[in-house]
């Protein structure tokens, strides 16, 4: 037996692109290290749910509700994440980790989801 599926299309949505750099930093201990996160495709009145995660997301430094077209000033993550801070300005939101230690290596990825 087949069954009906029924599609509706959504109307004006697109995709977000997120782009992410450096690529790859090489710091010294005790260093600062910034990372930025541009999200492009999003319209004004959207809200994003932006998550840092570390090696693969099993780790999630810091997550945030931001506002596509509102500024957030730059704010502490959790604090399983001390000293590491989020600044949003759209469309860039930027990650600071203040005095990097050897056990803050690994692979940073900041994922973006549109919630609707």
């Amino acid at each position: 037996m087949w069954g009906l599926g029924i599609l509706i299309p959504l109307l004006g949505a697109s995709a977000l692109r997120v782009l992410q750099e450096p690529g790859e930093a090489r710091v010294s201990a005790g260093d600062t290290v910034a990372l930025r996160c541009q999200v492009e495709g999003a319209e004004s009145g959207a809200v994003l749910r932006m998550e840092w995660v570390r090696d693969g997301g099993l780790e999630v430094l810091c997550a945030s509700r931001l506002r596509f077209v509102t500024p957030l000033p730059p704010s502490p993550c959790p604090a399983r994440a001390p000293g590491v801070q989020l600044a949003w300005q759209p469309p860039r939101a930027t990650l600071s980790l203040p005095q990097v230690q050897g056990n803050d290596s690994g692979r940073y990825l900041c994922r973006v989801t549109l919630e609707i």
